[in-house]
């Protein structure tokens, strides 16, 4: 399959190429857009620059309606930190609200036309044992039951096993840091309780502070293997960088609260790829600290390889050997800075021979549906 351009990214950042192109095209920019989680981003660009009058009426029935899924989906995160709020009363500990929460929460640009597939908070980890309880007994139930994957995550993760709400569907993520404990990179957790911010007039509801959040996003972004929402979470970087930026206090304060967290690489990284990729404006002398945070330089041609092609829209369109290569190299990489050798050899050891062991199970379940 030939491989096409990167229409998605390329109509955010300029949006007047809109006028050029053919409905081929339109097609095209609509499905790779759906596929990066970013249609509903688009519309809302287009709609604020009053551009939506120039996309052909059946283009425009697609962007609207992701625009009203996203704006619904806000409407039901909100709703759904509130349940989580009161849920959580009784524990007296503060709920920070993490990734696309403490977005629509704090009313930062980065909420308009995302979406959100769960909710995601942060508590000391002292607390958890408290907060799971009192989830469970409003509703909220874990889906892992597997012995080893409830090791997994609470021996050697930084977060609980998803817990989904009976009634709603809905699911949390409860973190008590923003790292595996058995990652590479040690971060000073305890320093992301001292300086979060109280969210106005909610009842005991935080987020991170703008440097914590970029920082966060970026480790995010830069620790996964899975780039299904790789991209957005790239114009998540790029939509805090241009708002934060906003705060004189926000440049000088970013690299030296990355050196104290430990975040220096994941920083690096993202101020790095915003730029060559979106376009991100930043400060000479921040790019230049920043590079306190750079690998070797063959490790870095490496990551440019890796980078600028994973991070494209996940969709057949896009799609190459080169760039395939690239996305399992950065998969590989994961799981190497989550954990130590001898843990990652057991881990994917056992994943490769629980998914044998389900196919040879699915294999025999039918064979005996076809001799019934």
């Amino acid at each position: 399959m030939k491989r096409q351009r990167n229409l998605i990214t390329s109509a955010l950042l300029h949006p007047h190429i809109l006028q050029d192109l053919t409905m081929l095209d339109w097609d095209l920019l609509i499905r790779q857009g759906r596929s990066a989680n970013l249609l509903g981003r688009l519309a809302h660009k287009l709609e604020q620059e009053d551009l939506l009058a120039c996309v052909p009426d059946v283009v425009r029935v697609h962007l609207s309606s992701a625009l009203q899924m996203a704006n619904r989906q806000e409407i039901a995160l909100r709703w759904e930190v509130e349940c989580i709020r009161l849920a959580l009363i009784e524990t007296e500990t503060k709920i920070i609200l993490l990734k696309g929460a403490a977005y629509v929460m704090a009313g930062l640009n980065v909420a308009r036309g995302r979406t959100f597939s769960d909710v995601d908070i942060l508590v000391p980890k002292s607390k958890l044992g408290h907060v799971e309880s009192e989830l469970m007994v409003h509703g909220w139930q874990g889906g892992h039951h597997d012995e080893y994957d409830q090791r997994y995550y609470r021996q050697w993760m930084h977060e609980l096993p998803p817990m989904r709400h009976i009634m709603r569907g809905t699911t949390i993520d409860v973190h008590h840091t923003i790292l595996p404990e058995t990652a590479r990179v040690k971060i000073k957790s305890d320093a992301l309780f001292e300086t979060e911010i109280a969210l106005s007039g909610e009842k005991n509801l935080y987020v991170f502070q703008a440097t914590d959040m970029l920082l966060h996003s970026a480790t995010h972004l830069f620790h996964e293997g899975d780039f299904e929402k790789g991209l957005r979470d790239l114009f998540d970087l790029d939509s805090l960088l241009r708002q934060f930026s906003s705060d004189p206090s926000f440049w000088p304060l970013l690299v030296p609260r990355a050196i104290e967290l430990g975040l220096t690489r994941p920083l690096f990284y993202a101020l790095r790829y915003s730029e060559l990729i979106l376009e991100t404006p930043i400060p000479i002398e921040v790019q230049v600290a920043a590079k306190i945070g750079a690998p070797t330089f063959l490790a870095l041609l490496f990551m440019d390889s890796c980078y600028q092609r994973a991070l494209e829209p996940v969709h057949s369109s896009t799609f190459s050997l080169s760039i395939w290569l690239a996305r399992f190299g950065l998969y590989v990489r994961s799981h190497w800075i989550r954990m130590p050798f001898h843990l990652l050899t057991y881990h994917l050891g056992r994943k490769i021979f629980m998914r044998a062991s389900v196919k040879e199970v699915e294999k025999q379940n039918a064979e005996l549906e076809l001799k019934m």
